[in-house]
């Protein structure tokens, strides 16, 4: 599996919203395998192979990431931030980021004192980011409000062909349609494949809707990160079942998932020797199948989750055995769909 795309997918700053640097990149990369690639006004991208074929599966995963959007620079030259999206605050305390601006990356770290770490609801709003500025006017030179801000942690290769970094959620997804793309058009897939990148999961779940009104697929599938079981933050696997890293692509039992496809899925993997895990929710799966599935006059959802450790947290923790049998998994179903 050449990993070329997700290491650079990785080292974009993509927070929702501002998903620009990530956009451009994934659409230059793709350029070469597309039979077609759409945008729109958003900032969502469309990969397509066999666009003129009137079946279409829409492949959707997020490319924006959670993170901090610059409010104001104080007198001092400090910047101050919100957040965007689901963050965990006390991540930042003390720790190294990148801001992105219009001169390119400018690098800070969040201020940090043991009275801040005491404190147990601490506000992104009170982040101080020192970028090095002299002054007010000094830090102006390089960041205004709407620069957008993340942690400054690269991927990292654990042993057993595990990964660490920032933002597998869900570039990991990303990465997994392209590559399945890629891999059906290798295959002779005849039917049109829809390969979406969408904006803004983290926030307002807008580019899902976006990119499923005007593709009006026939089904959709949804590649997301799901939380392991097998470790300390999720100690109660009975809440949504066993998940375990390296165990495979996992389907969901929900409310909005199609039993039909989910069972195709599972098929799809017996033949190529793809096992899957199951979990199972209670209502929505709050990835992007929660505003496909309402798009149009409705649309079939199946949601294939990438284990992961750590969600939302600078290292969060995927097993490479997990993408590359989601890519073949995903590729073996596009090929063998029969409405």
């Amino acid at each position: 599996m050449n990993t070329e795309l997700l290491e650079g997918l990785l080292n974009q700053v993509s927070v929702s919203g501002c998903e620009e640097a990530g956009q451009r990149f994934l659409e230059e990369h793709m350029r070469d395998y597309a039979d077609e690639i759409r945008k729109d006004e958003i900032g969502d991208v469309v990969c397509i192979i066999n666009p003129k074929s009137e079946t279409r599966i829409m492949l959707s995963a997020h490319a924006d990431e959670i993170g901090l959007i610059v409010t104001r620079i104080t007198e001092e030259g400090r910047i101050q931030v919100i957040e965007r999206g689901g963050i965990m605050q006390h991540n930042y305390l003390g720790h190294k980021v990148m801001i992105r601006t219009k001169k390119g990356i400018i690098y800070g770290v969040v201020e940090c004192s043991r009275e801040m770490l005491k404190k147990e609801n601490i506000q992104a709003s009170e982040f101080l980011i020192d970028i090095g500025a002299y002054s007010k006017e000094d830090a102006q030179q390089y960041v205004e409000p709407g620069d957008t801000v993340v942690l400054d942690t690269g991927l990292r290769k654990l042993i057993n062909g595990r990964i660490s970094a920032r933002a597998l959620d869900d570039r990991i997804g990303v990465f997994v349609i392209m590559e399945a793309l890629k891999r059906a058009k290798e295959k002779g897939c005849k039917i049109g494949v829809y390969a979406a990148a969408t904006v803004g999961e983290e926030t307002v779940k807008n580019g899902a809707y976006w990119s499923s009104k005007r593709i009006d697929p026939n089904l959709a599938v949804v590649v997301d990160v799901t939380n392991c079981t097998d470790y300390s933050r999720f100690p109660n696997a009975g809440v949504c079942g066993e998940i375990y890293l390296g165990g495979g692509p996992v389907l969901c039992n929900s409310m909005l998932a199609s039993k039909k496809n989910n069972n195709k899925l599972v098929e799809c993997g017996l033949r190529i020797g793809v096992s899957t895990q199951r979990e199972t929710t209670s209502n929505r799966s709050y990835t992007d199948a929660d505003q496909i599935h309402f798009t149009n006059d409705g649309v079939p959802v199946v949601f294939t989750g990438i284990p992961l450790r750590n969600m939302h947290n600078p290292g969060e923790v995927a097993d490479l055995k997990d993408v590359n049998a989601c890519i073949e998994l995903i590729a073996e179903f596009l090929c063998s769909y029969e409405q």
